[in-house]
């Protein structure tokens, strides 16, 4: 088994259910302009002309990394992971973050490897974290968006700020933010959801945080009208932002499909802390995996699968983990363990 070495800074990227949703408005406003800059700078598929089916539901893994800020110059993990599925039956948008130390198996190694799940980015971009995110839940991901930290503070700053309530004071990188009513900047947003340790939920209120300042960004961009923030918006995005969603994909999301983004909702896999060969770890359980994976499949309109996985093996193995008690988790024989993959 191998371990990734934990980052001093752990930044949490709280726009990734936002990218969609930006770059749509953008495609729908300046086409001509737009697709010129997205295609030479942000898509990195193979067809740039494809057109998804928006008239069936898709999923999208959302990746926030931590590059591009703080000197950052690597490749890095993705320290926000977020499932959105968009269903344009049901006019329904739903948001599933996955918390970044999640203990999943890196699926297209050469080898038998289980680490945390924000270390898939790192080995193997968006391919293997596409992948592994797919087996872990037993879900299909139709495509992804990365975006790293180089473009919090601009993308906030080019809708003009975003108005939240903090549940709490956060203080972080020198600056505090009371309780109550704020209109934030963006270097305020990118301290807002960064803090992790003075919240007593931890990472999964870091989560909630996230999710509110994306919804705050949607709002703010759902009223910009002009021009002159669309193309700040669009300089912000392009060396920042990268994604499989061809320009033509984001035409139409924004044209048949943004009546989507006004029902929005947010989850959380919430799970348990364990120690494994000294390294602190989040476990999902069989049941969590399961109520998660079900639900995001009826949002797709898929039949609910009985989940069998390197994580359920691993689930029935240690018996005397829970959580609570016994946060010992054991990883040993896992290069024993056979499943059938049921992932789509």
């Amino acid at each position: 088994m191998q371990h990734m070495g934990q980052s001093k800074r752990r930044p949490l990227l709280w726009i990734m259910g936002l990218v969609v949703g930006i770059i749509a408005i953008v495609a729908g406003i300046m086409i001509h302009q737009a697709k010129a800059q997205y295609a030479d700078q942000i898509y990195t598929g193979s067809n740039i002309s494809s057109t998804l089916k928006t008239s069936q539901p898709i999923s999208l893994l959302l990746l926030g990394t931590d590059t591009g800020a703080d000197g950052r110059i690597s490749k890095g993990n993705s320290d926000t992971i977020m499932v959105v599925t968009i269903n344009p039956q049901t006019k329904k948008t739903v948001i599933t973050s996955i918390p970044r130390d999640t203990l999943a198996q890196m699926v297209g190694t050469k080898t038998t490897n289980v680490q945390k799940l924000n270390a898939a980015y790192n080995i193997g971009g968006s391919t293997m974290a596409k992948a592994s995110v797919s087996r872990l839940l037993n879900i299909p991901i139709d495509y992804y968006a990365t975006l790293n930290m180089g473009g919090l503070k601009q993308i906030v700053d080019a809708v003009g700020g975003v108005t939240i309530t903090s549940p709490m004071k956060v203080s972080y990188d020198h600056i505090t933010i009371t309780k109550g009513r704020h209109h934030l900047t963006g270097k305020q947003a990118l301290t807002y959801t960064r803090m992790r340790y003075q919240d007593p939920r931890g990472d999964y209120g870091r989560q909630l945080r996230q999710q509110q300042v994306m919804k705050a960004v949607l709002t703010k961009l759902a009223a910009t009208k002009t021009l002159t923030r669309y193309n700040q918006l669009l300089g912000s995005l392009k060396n920042n932002l990268r994604t499989d969603l061809s320009f033509n994909d984001l035409v139409a999301l924004a044209t048949k499909d943004r009546a989507n983004t006004k029902h929005i909702q947010s989850h959380q896999m919430i799970e348990t802390p364990a120690w494994i060969n000294t390294s602190s770890y989040q476990i999902a359980s069989t049941a969590k995996l399961q109520a998660t994976s079900n639900a995001i499949r009826k949002q797709l309109g898929l039949k609910a699968e009985t989940i069998s996985n390197m994580e359920t093996k691993l689930n029935a193995l240690n018996t005397t983990y829970d959580g609570i008690t016994n946060l010992n988790y054991d990883t040993n024989g896992l290069d024993n363990i056979t499943y059938t993959d049921t992932t789509n």
